[in-house]
């Protein structure tokens, strides 16, 4: 049985933010699951703070090229063709 995730659609001001600091393909270049699992993070946010703070963890992980909410996180490396 496969597990199933709603998938969260990214509030503009998400999307203002990769583009701002230039992540946005860092962003791109990362799984489904942690691109879905990230926004929702965010978006379910109660206090603005609160969503800021989590904007800013992901920012901060997606620009040393590691790290998915908290947990060590490195891409796989391309096999060459």
């Amino acid at each position: 049985m496969a597990l199933t995730r709603d998938i969260h659609p990214m509030p503009a001001f998400v999307a203002h933010a990769l583009q701002e600091r230039g992540l946005q393909a860092a962003f791109d270049a990362r799984p489904a699951y942690q691109k879905n699992d990230w926004v929702g993070w965010i978006a379910r946010a109660k206090r603005e703070d609160t969503g800021q703070r989590r904007l800013e963890k992901m920012l901060s992980e997606l620009a040393a090229g590691h790290g998915y909410m908290g947990m060590e996180w490195y891409p796989k490396p391309r096999k060459e063709d």
